[in-house]
């Protein structure tokens, strides 16, 4: 069974290779999505292409929603959104992908039904197709090669949807098992090190020894260091200090 969470149905309007069915199953899935409706399949459906493809998406094939016509597809929507790369002459609203996920965001909030339209491999969505929908999303592509494969589409479409669906954090860092050193460990690893500087000869000329050790402790404040990353460096300095007594 689809999952409770609201989504808006991505229909794939005339889709012509099996191949490319999956893959848009797969695209869909990879951000949660799994409301696919089929209009008239070229190569009928159920397709074992689109099955191979699928992978780990094979649950929504089966669960697609197989249709006649674009206007049986949407019949139970309030607001239609539709993929292309041109208006064709017909009067519609045109909203980049990412801000067209917002908008069916807030409108599925609101109880609304919404579907976005995907056109079919070869010369995309026609204008019977366009003419029912609200809206069109038009994403900005090379104007010399504006055609996107169907799966690229809706993976594109998918992953804004993901964007203003739930919360994306934005950068993180793996510690690989670590933790970040506290500034008391960094502190004294900065110590240890100016201690040893300072015994070599290291902050010459005297006048300017202040500033080259607030210019060092600057240095330390500004690396995120592990406390793996601190226990090495303190065993770095200490290997140098035991080289250079050997050597005297």
């Amino acid at each position: 069974m689809p999952t409770d969470t609201p989504q808006p149905a991505f229909v794939l309007v005339n889709p012509q290779m099996g191949e490319n069915i999956g893959a848009a199953a797969r695209a869909m899935w990879n951000f949660g999505l799994d409301r696919m409706r089929l209009v008239a399949p070229r190569d009928g459906w159920p397709n074992q292409s689109a099955v191979a493809m699928a992978a780990g998406a094979g649950r929504l094939l089966d669960e697609a929603q197989l249709m006649q016509t674009t206007a049986e597809a949407v019949a139970d929507c309030t607001f239609v959104m539709a993929t292309t790369a041109r208006n064709r002459d017909l009067t519609k609203p045109i909203y980049a992908p990412e801000h067209a996920m917002q908008i069916a965001r807030d409108r599925i909030a609101a109880g609304e039904k919404v579907a976005v339209l995907f056109g079919p491999e070869r010369a995309g969505l026609e204008n019977p197709d366009i003419a029912l929908a609200n809206a069109i999303i038009s994403v900005p592509v090379n104007p010399q090669f504006a055609s996107l494969n169907l799966a690229q589409c809706v993976l594109l479409t998918a992953y804004e949807w993901q964007r203003h669906a739930v919360e994306i954090t934005q950068e993180t860092v793996e510690l690989a098992g670590g933790q970040w050193a506290s500034q008391t460990e960094v502190q004294k690893l900065s110590e240890h090190y100016e201690e040893r500087m300072e015994e070599s000869g290291f902050f010459f000329p005297e006048h300017k020894a202040e500033s080259m050790k607030l210019n060092l402790r600057n240095l330390w404040s500004r690396m995120p260091l592990t406390q793996a990353d601190v226990r090495m460096l303190h065993g770095v300095m200490r290997q140098m200090v035991r080289w250079k007594e050997r050597g005297d």
